[in-house]
């Protein structure tokens, strides 16, 4: 969402406010703050913000509107539809969820027109469902849309959370007055979670606020976070995928590396099964999501997606690569005349490889690869069984290490191979 972080200002009042977290900090020195043993695959769910963004509005848009009916309606389908069983299990609330101010004890509230049950019962809710519930809070004074933030209430939001049997938490960076109390404070909120005993995974934002301030330390971040977003939120459009593509790129080397179980890279939200994208620009979406080992977030309306659209969601090929227990993220190794190649170790030696078309314009483009440039020179070494799972499953075959692999690629769109020994 959009950033307000004010650091212009020598406003002191969240570093004195803060000034304790030093005491707990050296407390703790040498104990890994973050040790809560989730999130050892990437997340896998259901996010409201891209596709129903702060629609509060129940009485014009009852269908549409932030409310424990959408929550509900969804919790349902992501059982009846198979989205629990191909591995969606977290159902995510994003901002605007709460009501515009705190109750009498201090405490977040949520809307009591749109959430008349409360937040505790939709988690019962949830979880009789055989799913599990996130939430939103954000590190400032307020959240991005306006209600309030967790600054100067981090124990007592979390511990709320943990009351309400909330399973996830998405910790947004608006609204803080300075860099030093953005970082305690997601500093602060990792710790005040672990203490609450609940097991709750920890969603952060907290390079996306920093980077335009300077170079995020992405130790320090893999140490208190499961997942962190680094770039713009997604939109859907094709524009805003091919960004934190180009993004990703760029700065792989410095992300990739801090990857892995339990702490991972998040481009944001899929938006497959919207109005955004053609049906290859879906398929490069899920197809690269996969090899960058991202979270699994999708953020359409369960209701209304189309059978194609549900099932490249639902591939289970395709979630195999995303949720492979080895935890390495993917990287782009090779860039050349208007083609990507990007490729993943997976366990048990296999790899996962993506080639995609960055052109716009014409049909489809053909391209050639030498299968022993795959896998850093060992995935087919000395052959390998190659298989195609998007844009559809085709058995390959039988490679030798010398063979050359050929493929043809639809514009703005990506094919996806697996490779085992």
């Amino acid at each position: 969402m959009a950033m307000m972080l004010l650091s212009g200002h020598k406003r002191l009042v969240c570093e004195l406010a803060l000034c304790p977290l030093a005491l707990v900090f050296w407390s703790i020195l040498g104990v890994r703050a973050l040790d809560n043993g989730l999130a050892r695959t990437p997340t896998m769910g259901w996010l409201h913000w891209e596709r129903f963004m702060c629609n509060i509005d129940c009485q014009e848009e009852p269908d549409a509107c932030i409310s424990e009916q959408l929550f509900m309606q969804m919790a349902e389908l992501m059982v009846s539809d198979g989205w629990r069983d191909a591995g969606y299990e977290y159902l995510c609330i994003d901002d605007c969820w709460m009501a515009p101010e705190r109750d009498s004890k201090g405490r977040l509230q949520a809307d009591p027109q749109r959430f008349p049950s409360g937040i505790k019962h939709l988690a019962n809710y949830v979880h009789s469902k055989g799913l599990k519930l996130g939430i939103y809070a954000d590190v400032g004074n307020k959240t991005c849309a306006g209600f309030p933030g967790s600054f100067g209430s981090y124990d007592i939001d979390a511990q709320t959370f943990a009351d309400w049997g909330v399973d996830l938490l998405k910790f947004d960076g608006c609204h803080c007055d300075s860099v030093a109390s953005l970082e305690n404070g997601y500093k602060y909120m990792a710790l005040a979670l672990n203490r609450t005993g609940r097991s709750i995974v920890y969603s952060c934002e907290w390079p996306l606020y920093l980077r335009p301030f300077h170079k995020p330390n992405y130790t320090d971040i893999q140490y208190y976070c499961n997942h962190w977003r680094n770039f713009d939120d997604v939109y859907d459009s094709w524009e805003s995928i091919k960004n934190i593509l180009t993004w990703t790129v760029l700065y792989q080397k410095e992300i990739v590396e801090v990857a892995g179980p339990g702490s991972w890279n998040d481009p944001d939200m899929l938006v497959i099964g919207n109005f955004g994208l053609s049906w290859d620009q879906q398929v490069t979406q899920m197809a690269l999501w996969a090899i960058m080992a991202a979270p699994l977030l999708m953020s359409n309306d369960l209701r209304q997606i189309s059978s194609q659209a549900k099932a490249l969601l639902q591939n289970k090929d395709v979630i195999a690569i995303n949720q492979d227990p080895l935890g390495k993220q993917g990287y782009c190794f090779r860039q050349e005349n208007h083609i990507e190649v990007w490729e993943r170790p997976l366990s048990n030696l296999a790899w996962a490889v993506a080639v995609r078309n960055l052109q716009e314009i014409g049909g489809p483009c053909p391209y050639t690869i030498q299968i022993s440039s795959l896998g850093r020179g060992l995935a087919c070494n000395p052959g390998c069984i190659v298989t195609q799972l998007l844009p559809e499953k085709v058995h390959l075959g039988f490679y030798e290490w010398t063979l050359t692999l050929k493929t043809r690629i639809n514009p703005s769109g990506t094919v996806l191979f697996r490779l085992e020994r």
